[in-house]
């Protein structure tokens, strides 16, 4: 019978593994779309033999379209919700889309007859319609019972709620949780947001066994108990997976639970295990002036005339305003964009927090800033090496000093460069109160 449940957790892949699983089957889809395409192509050639024509006809270039179709597919790699139909499908016709353009741009200014036609466009719509089957096929799969992983979470107190709560609101849930083990008095068969306190640590692998467990979650913030302890490591020792609170929280949410940690948790993870790495610097660096050099070019070409023209029309003049911001290790820098408020947005010279629906916001800067179009002079921060293309929205130091007062952990966010965008961006947008401060901290510490 243990056998029996041990061969049963092997399939149910940790979600590292369904991403692997998930790129792989779209790297065979698409070989698949692509040597179709070419063969639909040699059918209108006067080559008979379809090993000769692979060998004589198709350019280099066309064995890696489905590496650039992958690319294009990048987005959908978030497994939080790549088993999420809504998200993923239309991720999917936009990459064909954005791909079908481009060859379109690209074969009408090339030579006439020098790129094929009837091979690319059979790839691109088979590459769409294949990746949107095997998708569906992932989802059907990794969203049924038998290959979920099974979570047991050790501790019933705040921050296994936490942990519950969050999971909750997945949709589909990326796991199935069993329920809790406790060892407080009283707890035991109680139900604590829909999910039963199923005994105390004297019974753990005892439940492992009986409800095929795969993973251990320790949600305990306080001192744990020898007891439950050895527990753990005897489960440990049986294959079973353990994961303290805040990696199961970053797994499940894309964020660090800062309201829950310990500061020990945070100096081991931001001090001790952020070594710098010459290489890594070096390599982000080179990206960093590739990228701002490429941006400021269009930036300036085109972007700056057509914006400044709207914008004079819109509320007139100034174009650009430049602002002191806090940059990586605590150094100010002056930051500069496009303006998108009302002059004298601050009159009393107060700094206010900007909102997703601010009054001070011109209409041309609303619609700049729903694009992102007003952080565009930042690539010449970029190139200045101020900034980074990716990283911790930069903040204003009277708010840095404000936010540090009320939020733990709030300096942590400038170990690392601002960037022009990040994760908490992507993720959230603009935040208004401590509570979304808060929330969008979690982002970046993820990042």
């Amino acid at each position: 019978m243990a056998n029996d449940k041990i061969k049963v957790r092997r399939f149910r892949f940790r979600m590292g593994e369904r991403r692997i699983i998930l790129f792989i089957g779209d790297l065979i889809f698409s070989y698949f779309a692509l040597f179709v395409g070419l063969y639909v192509w040699q059918t209108a050639q006067d080559i008979s033999s379809f090993s000769e024509f692979l060998i004589i006809r198709p350019e280099p270039w066309v064995f890696i379209l489905p590496l650039a179709w992958l690319v294009l597919l990048f987005d959908t790699y978030d497994i939080r919700t790549s088993s999420k139909r809504e998200v993923v499908f239309p991720k999917i016709m936009v990459a064909g889309a954005i791909g079908g353009v481009a060859y379109l741009l690209i074969y009408f200014t090339s030579d006439q007859g020098s790129l094929p036609r009837r091979g690319i466009a059979v790839f691109l719509v088979l590459a769409i319609v294949f990746t949107l089957l095997w998708r569906l096929l992932y989802i059907r799969i990794f969203t049924s019972p038998q290959y979920m992983r099974r979570l047991l979470i050790v501790g019933a107190g705040v921050t296994g709620q936490v942990l519950v709560k969050e999971h909750q609101k997945q949709s589909p849930p990326p796991s199935h949780i069993v329920g809790f083990i406790d060892d407080s008095n009283g707890l035991q068969g109680t139900n604590i947001l829909d999910y039963q306190v199923l005994s105390n640590s004297k019974r753990l692998l005892e439940i492992v066994e009986q409800e095929n467990i795969t993973d251990i979650i320790v949600a305990i913030s306080g001192k744990i108990e020898s007891q439950m302890f050895r527990m753990i490591l005897d489960a440990q020792e049986q294959g079973i997976e353990i994961t303290r609170f805040p990696t199961a929280y970053e797994t499940i949410t894309g964020r660090i639970p800062v309201q829950y940690l310990e500061a020990d948790w945070m100096i081991r993870s931001f001090v001790d295990e952020n070594t710098p790495n010459s290489f890594y610097e070096f390599t982000k660096r080179g990206m960093d002036v590739i990228g701002g050099f490429i941006g400021s070019l269009l930036f300036a070409v085109l972007i700056v005339p057509i914006v400044s023209i709207v914008t004079l029309i819109d509320s007139g003049r100034p174009i650009f305003f430049s602002q002191t911001r806090v940059g990586k290790g605590g150094k100010n820098y002056t930051i500069f964009k496009f303006r998108t408020m009302v002059q004298n947005a601050e009159k009393d010279g107060n700094p206010i927090l900007a909102k997703e629906k601010d009054d001070r916001v011109s209409k041309w800067g609303r619609f700049m800033r729903k694009v992102r179009l007003d952080e565009t002079p930042q690539f010449l921060n970029v190139l200045k090496g101020d900034m980074s293309l990716v990283g911790p929205r930069p903040e204003r130091p009277e708010l840095m000093e404000h936010f540090q007062k009320h939020i733990p952990f709030y300096r942590a966010r400038v170990l690392d460069k601002p960037g022009i965008t990040g994760w908490a961006q992507v993720n959230f947008g603009y935040a208004a109160s401590i509570d979304e401060m808060i929330l969008k901290l979690e982002y970046d510490l993820y990042y």
